[in-house]
């Protein structure tokens, strides 16, 4: 695998594409033209799309302009490794053979120059996550998603659209976040006693980098607020943030 690896997740590009949904992309894409430019490899932990279902023809035009950065980012040599998430775990082809280089429907433990990771978007590893978990189950079965492949695309991507526009509160208390990171150093615990060095998890929308007992775990932030990446050079794991470099 070529170094170095970055790592990013929870971009929810959105289906409004206006002025701001306009800005934050371009944001996105000068690290994008930062990746190609340096090589190297990209994982997106899943959430790179608020919400994406890829029929067998058909694909949402809202996403053409990241379309092109992505198909540009993988032909100059930049590997892409994409695990899906709560909102995009409904991809095919185009996703898995045009855009990137693999796609991942589970949790991923790979080894990176002799370094173990245990990458996952991190939806439904929380102890009372009980009945999501239920849900994910069945949103994820194959029954569901042929039975949504049914609907016409334009019902089908209208019903995100209601669920999307209801508000995200992706900005929580300190005293969630706080429960939500003794949780998460719990599973790291457990998946560094496994033999892994570090765990790397989206979903939670903070973005910290903390030692735990044998590994290290990193919650990777977003791409709404934080701007948020972590790049493995072969020796370090850092968590940086895109203003610095921008």
């Amino acid at each position: 695998m070529q170094l170095p690896v970055y790592f990013i997740s929870d971009i929810h590009l959105m289906l409004q594409y206006d002025e701001q949904e306009k800005k934050r992309q371009e944001k996105l894409f000068r690290f994008m033209a930062f990746v190609a430019q340096s090589g190297g490899t990209l994982f997106i932990i899943g959430d790179l799309y608020d919400f994406y279902f890829e029929y067998k023809h058909v694909i949402p035009k809202v996403y053409f302009p990241f379309y092109q950065k992505l198909f540009s980012l993988k032909n100059s040599g930049v590997d892409i490794h994409f695990i899906t998430g709560n909102h995009d775990h409904w991809t095919m082809d185009f996703m898995g053979e045009t855009l990137t280089t693999k796609v991942y429907f589970n949790d991923v433990s790979i080894d990176i120059h002799g370094k173990r990771f245990y990458l996952t978007h991190g939806d439904g590893i929380l102890s009372w996550d009980r009945s999501y978990r239920v849900l994910k189950t069945i949103i994820r079965s194959k029954l569901f998603i042929w039975l949504y492949r049914w609907l016409h695309p334009t019902i089908g991507y209208g019903i995100a659209h209601a669920i999307s526009k209801k508000g995200r509160h992706y900005n929580h208390s300190k005293e969630y976040n706080e429960k939500v990171m003794s949780e998460l150093k719990v599973f790291t615990e457990t998946v560094a006693a496994d033999g892994h060095d570090y765990v790397l998890t989206g979903h939670y929308h903070q973005a910290k980098i903390e030692n735990v007992n044998g590994g290290k775990l990193v919650v990777l932030g977003d791409w709404l607020q934080y701007f948020s990446y972590a790049i493995f050079d072969g020796n370090e794991l850092e968590l940086k943030f895109w203003e610095e470099n921008a």
